[in-house]
């Protein structure tokens, strides 16, 4: 096959080292892979020729992963798109998939990962239910990130609305999630 008739993949993430080996792994399993460090790379590369496929980061420079995802969908509505994050939480991951994503990885993941993620059509209806409740420190975790979608990523109107001083909720948001 040559770079013409392979599937286009656009994979954007502001971890260059992880785009890098991502890029590399998707190569070997037959795509064409652009990348992109931050949201307006990937507008750029989107606007010159759609994807077929797209691998985003949730939290980019600029716009977040989830605009992202909603301008990539106004380009061309069939591309088909794997959300990634290392922040993962149950209000990003919904918010995610009724944007259009067709799923929703929390890192570290693997290209085999992604790719099923591609090719997942529905549900699966065999998932069991988690065995035990959210700790306080997760749900608190959830809340914060519901607040900050409904605030379009504004951290100071965010940090209002939660009543809550701008850096404390800086540095909550800096931390990786609680389990």
């Amino acid at each position: 096959m040559t770079p013409d008739t392979l599937p286009g993949m656009l994979l954007v993430d502001d971890d260059e080292t992880f785009c890098e080996v991502m890029a590399r792994a998707m190569r070997r399993r037959g795509f064409d892979v652009r990348m992109a460090h931050d949201a307006e790379k990937a507008m750029q590369l989107a606007e010159t020729d759609a994807p077929e496929y797209a691998v985003l980061d949730l939290k980019l420079p600029g716009d977040s992963g989830l605009l992202l995802l909603k301008k990539l969908l106004e380009i061309d509505a069939n591309t088909r798109i794997v959300v990634l994050t290392g922040y993962a939480s149950i209000s990003t991951a919904v918010e995610a998939i009724k944007l259009g994503a067709v799923h929703y990885l929390a890192k570290p993941v693997d290209a085999d990962e992604v790719v099923a993620a591609f090719n997942l059509t529905e549900g699966n209806a065999e998932v069991s239910p988690a065995s035990s409740p959210l700790s306080v420190d997760r749900l608190e975790w959830e809340h914060i990130q519901r607040v900050l979608a409904e605030h379009d990523g504004n951290i100071s109107a965010t940090a209002r609305a939660l009543n809550m001083h701008r850096r404390t909720l800086q540095r909550k948001l800096a931390k990786h999630a609680p389990r």
